[in-house]
């Protein structure tokens, strides 16, 4: 089958804009992109017109939670919940995320391995859901944060073995916990956590098996452990220093920022449910945390996109707030939607098949209505969602059920 949609905007996922273009779909790929006045479009194609219609690459959250639900108290619910309710919770947020556009998501910390279950029902077409890069297990010092989600390790040897253990599993990505953290009690996020002889190890075994290392850090302690012990991104990036920066220019260290999820928390009403300790923590990073996205944008350092998805009322299905928050801090819109595709799909490893629309890539791309350069929060309206399309199939909006 080869779908035809023609006159339409393209943003390709590299800055590039064209006006009056043409894409052709061929089973699960592209086979020809550009204007429409040079491609034709061969007999019996679907032919879709796009006249007042954009068409972006799928959009790639690096950073999201499936197991959580962006309960008040994440933490609580997820202890006193069993595995197969998570997991069957876990089935709807991939569900609400593709819906949304991203066809692609980085799950980096699960309750458990069914992470791993859900990535295998989806790729068999049991159930739509996003293509998942997924950590299963984040790895963390004893008593660290992220424990509700993680493997608490002491020692190099014991950080290896949790390696092993997590790419035996299905992992496609390490997530290591390089300072404390918001959710969990007890710690403090400008404060580093793990070692660097741990850090060094994970990524060390990390390297031997060709899978990057994502490493949670707040403070820049934490993240300059992670940068020196060679981690490929951090995320959050909250209290970043012009030193931390410096190195992470230097190493083409990527920043996913999350910025939705401490401005939810700061900005929720006392009593809402969340632990007094979250609410007080996310208050008093937000302000620099902002600055840190600035700071970071300005000098250039590697920016993609993640929200953190699942955190308290940081709901999967509205993973493209992330992006309005981008372009209020200073991105225009052509960067924050290249920081959630093409950007992404570099950070992620997978930019050969995806994150950009060219001749020969996987057919994963949105269809909008108007033209989100001028308005960034289009991406949020569901309305104007006319079409999701993964690996040539339309999963989601009007245009499958045509």
């Amino acid at each position: 089958m080869t779908f035809a949609i023609h006159h339409t905007r393209l943003i390709d996922g590299t800055g590039a804009v064209l006006d009056q273009a043409t894409v052709l779909v061929r089973g699960s790929k592209i086979a020809a992109v550009g204007s429409s006045r040079d491609i034709t479009i061969p007999k019996g194609s679907i032919r879709i017109d796009g006249r007042g219609l954009t068409i972006i690459p799928g959009l790639i959250d690096c950073h999201v939670h499936l197991c959580l639900g962006g309960e008040p108290d994440v933490v609580a619910t997820v202890e006193s919940e069993s595995p197969s309710y998570t997991l069957l919770k876990s089935a709807q947020h991939a569900k609400m995320t593709i819906e949304a556009g991203f066809t692609t998501v980085r799950d980096v910390g699960s309750r458990d391995h069914s992470i791993f279950t859900l990535k295998r029902a989806i790729e068999s077409g049991i159930m739509p859901g996003p293509r998942i890069v997924g950590a299963g297990l984040a790895i963390c010092m004893i008593g660290g944060h992220a424990r509700f989600i993680g493997q608490e390790v002491e020692g190099a040897e014991q950080v290896r073995q949790a390696v092993a253990a997590q790419v035996a599993a299905g992992a496609g990505v390490i997530k290591v916990i390089a300072s404390g953290g918001v959710l969990t009690p007890g710690t403090s996020p400008d404060q580093a956590q793990m070692t660097m002889e741990e850090l060094s190890a994970a990524v060390d075994a990390a390297r031997r098996t060709e899978k990057k290392v994502a490493a949670h850090a707040h403070g820049a302690s934490g993240m300059k452990n992670a940068i020196h012990a060679g981690v490929h991104s951090i995320e959050h990036a909250t209290l970043l220093d012009d030193e931390t920066g410096e190195l992470m220019k230097r190493h083409a260290v990527y920043m996913v920022p999350t910025l939705s999820a401490l401005a939810i928390t700061a900005a929720s009403r006392p009593g809402c449910g969340i632990p007094e300790s979250v609410m007080d923590k996310a208050k008093s990073m937000t302000k620099r945390h902002r600055a840190s996205f600035k700071k970071a944008h300005r000098s250039g350092i590697l920016i993609a996109m993640g929200t953190d998805a699942g955190t308290p009322f940081n709901y999967h299905g509205d993973n493209a707030q992330e992006l309005d928050r981008m372009v209020t801090l200073g991105m225009t819109p052509i960067e924050a939607i290249v920081a959630s595709t093409a950007v992404a799909a570099r950070l992620i490893g997978i930019q050969n098949s995806v994150g950009t629309l060219a001749k020969g890539m996987q057919a994963d791309l949105v269809v909008i209505e108007g033209n989100p350069l001028r308005r960034i929060e289009l991406l949020r309206d569901r309305s104007r969602i006319m079409g999701v399309m993964q690996a040539g199939k339309f999963v989601s909006g009007p245009l499958s059920k045509a």
